[in-house]
């Protein structure tokens, strides 16, 4: 068993990205765990248990209320054993439709994993929520600061949030520093103060967002959660790139922006879109006649480097005072370059010295272009940051956004960025890592059993846990993601624990001379104990993670879910279909019809009449 639940994690132990350090983590803490534990089981719990386990005579019974609730639970278990041990015994003589009814567990798996959402990483309460203001393009900084010290006395009158730290003037998810739009970071109150279900971070997401936009009239209000992990990207959700592969100009790549987005506010999946690129933005352009320059001896560097200088900025040096370092920056007085005339205070050097203005070498015009210029991948691109619609996950929204860019005219395209990129690269890894765990495992039991035959019958269980981890995230709608796949690794190897118990056992039996059927029978019932004690600890340890709050909670809730309902399953109904597994695979190494119908008197009778000794079976059956 602890070499099976250690070659579970061999595998994705080995895996690149992003995910793979994520399942990394998982897979060597687990693995290192289960080593240790099973060398602590063979080598120290003997002793302990020659040490502290204390013989009890059956004439002396314990007494009180706890001999009694024992004494109560050991008939009620009796009872339970007895009856599984009739139901086993009538579905191995009904072989057949027990494999159709596995067979429709199989297509019920298949259904539940086909059409359960996906996503990368669940999200998290992470204490704040991050607020992006936009206003009108060119507006003044002194309208910023009054939007957001609106939006600080509306925040802190929203139930659960604690105080707001703004930063006028800057965008975080373009990250460009301009006048007309702000970024806060709303503080939420500690976990334990938000008790209520209205005061959890995706509802005060929403609540947020109505109230800032519904009171402050002059600008857009954006209210995200922040990414799960942070670095993975600039919030939370989706970013798609839309590119301009045709060589068109900033109007058509602005207009084709401006219909997409439309389009995906019209979508369900969608809760919101925002593009940070906007041509409309007020501008001042100024010509160089360089003829002119020319002809006066001027340098045509040295005009660009006085505009640069003057009206934007030129970084000089660094210098070190009093411990600090500070960085020296030449650039007019604001005042000074204020409006477009000002041009005609600055002044650059020709050849002979002469001091010429830049007015007679510059003419200026006004004119609309976007604040900044992208590229993705050399193209010319847009950025679109979106987030799923609450009910909804992020893989389905990026569903839609990719059903809508089938529409894209000609010329343009479209890719996926920051966490949606690693999002998409897990989406193809999971069929491989799963299959990759089974190989590892059925390669482990065969060099321990010398057959092919039990390996198969031992796994064939898993489908039970697989059924019940996608059943838990069905019922209480999460999506599938990387913790629920770390999860569905895991109970790989502990659904193969019950089955290694029951076969295990019943091979034994079978050696000794029983018969299959009987063999199987008494695998059963002499581990069913056992089973349900092992199956029942864990689901219980793991319940906390299911039920999880505060910080982390997204992750311990998806993990646990898929842990706990797909143990229960495979425990509870895959005890009744492991000793029929066995069965049929044991038929099928010692070449007999795997779905004959035993004699039911014998097999009720215990096989003490008409056993034989079992045929050896050839090496590698």
């Amino acid at each position: 068993i602890a070499l099976v639940l250690a070659a579970v994690f061999v595998p994705v132990a080995f895996l690149g990205g992003l995910t793979g350090q994520l399942y990394k983590q998982f897979a060597l803490t687990l693995a290192v765990s289960v080593i240790l534990s099973a060398i602590c089981a063979l080598t120290f719990t003997p002793a302990m248990c020659a040490l502290l386990l204390i013989p009890v005579e059956q004439a002396h019974p314990r007494h009180g209320p706890l001999g009694w609730f024992f004494a109560k639970f050991n008939a009620l278990f009796e009872r339970s054993r007895g009856g599984y041990i009739k139901s086993v015994s009538v579905m191995e003589r009904h072989a057949v439709i027990v494999m159709l009814t596995f067979g429709v567990l199989l297509i019920a798996v298949w259904g539940l994993i086909s059409n359960r959402p996906t996503g990368l990483v669940p999200p998290e309460d992470q204490g704040y929520v991050l607020a992006v203001v936009s206003l009108p393009p060119a507006a003044a900084l002194e309208r910023t600061n009054a939007a957001m010290s609106a939006l600080t006395r509306i925040a802190r009158e929203v139930p659960g949030v604690d105080g707001v730290v703004y930063i006028s003037g800057f965008n975080l998810l373009t990250g460009q520093a301009v006048s007309y739009n702000g970024t806060a970071f709303i503080r939420l109150k500690p976990w334990d103060q938000r008790k209520a279900r209205s005061e959890a971070v995706d509802s005060l997401v929403r609540t947020l967002m109505g109230r800032l936009n519904a009171q402050i009239k002059d600008a857009q209000v954006l209210v995200l959660n922040p990414p799960p992990i942070r670095g993975l990207s600039t919030a939370g959700g989706f970013t798609f790139v839309l590119q301009n592969r045709g060589g068109a100009d900033t109007a058509q790549l602005s207009q084709v922006l401006q219909n997409l987005l439309a389009e995906a506010r019209k979508r369900p999946e969608i809760g919101f879109v925002y593009s940070g690129f906007d041509p409309r933005i007020p501008q001042i352009e100024f010509e160089v006649d360089r003829d002119k320059v020319k002809s006066l001896g001027i340098h045509l560097s040295d005009v660009f480097f006085a505009l640069q200088t003057f009206l934007g900025s030129y970084y000089v040096n660094d210098f070190n005072l009093f411990g600090r370092t500070y960085r020296v920056q030449a650039q007019a007085e604001g005042a000074q370059r204020g409006q477009p005339d000002d041009v005609n205070r600055f002044y650059v050097r020709s050849d002979n010295g002469t001091m010429v203005p830049l007015s007679t070498l510059v003419s200026s015009r006004p004119l609309n272009g976007p604040q900044y210029f992208e590229r993705y991948n050399v193209y010319s691109a847009a950025t679109i940051n979106g987030t799923n619609a609450p009910g909804y996950s992020s893989g389905q929204a990026i569903a839609a956004m990719e059903e809508l860019a089938r529409a894209l005219p000609t010329g343009f395209a479209y890719e996926w960025s920051e966490a949606t990129y690693q999002e998409k690269k897990t989406g193809g890894q999971t069929a491989y890592i799963f299959g990759v765990s089974l190989l590892f495992v059925i390669l482990v039991l065969a060099a321990l059993y010398e057959s092919w035959a039990m390996p198969v019958a031992i796994l064939l269980v898993i489908p039970f846990g697989v059924f019940g981890a996608f059943l838990g995230l069905l019922l209480r709608s999460f999506d599938n993601n990387v913790y629920t796949q770390i999860g569905l690794i895991m109970l790989v190897g502990l659904a193969a624990k019950n089955a290694i118990l029951i076969v295990e056992f019943a091979k034994l039996k079978r050696e000794q001379g029983e018969t299959i059927e009987q063999a199987a029978l008494d695998g059963a019932k002499l581990r069913l104990r056992p089973i349900l004690m092992t199956s029942f600890a864990f689901i219980f340890g793991t319940i906390p993670l299911a039920i999880a709050l505060g910080a982390g909670a997204g992750a311990r809730e998806a993990l646990g879910t898929a842990v706990v309902f797909g143990m229960l399953v495979a425990t509870l109904v895959g005890v009744f279909f492991i000793p029929v597994f066995y069965v049929i695979l044991q038929r099928v190494s010692e070449r007999q019809w795997p779905f004959k119908r035993p004699d039911a008197a014998a097999l009720a009778a215990g096989g003490e009449a008409g056993t034989s000794p079992p045929p050896s079976p050839a090496r590698g059956d």
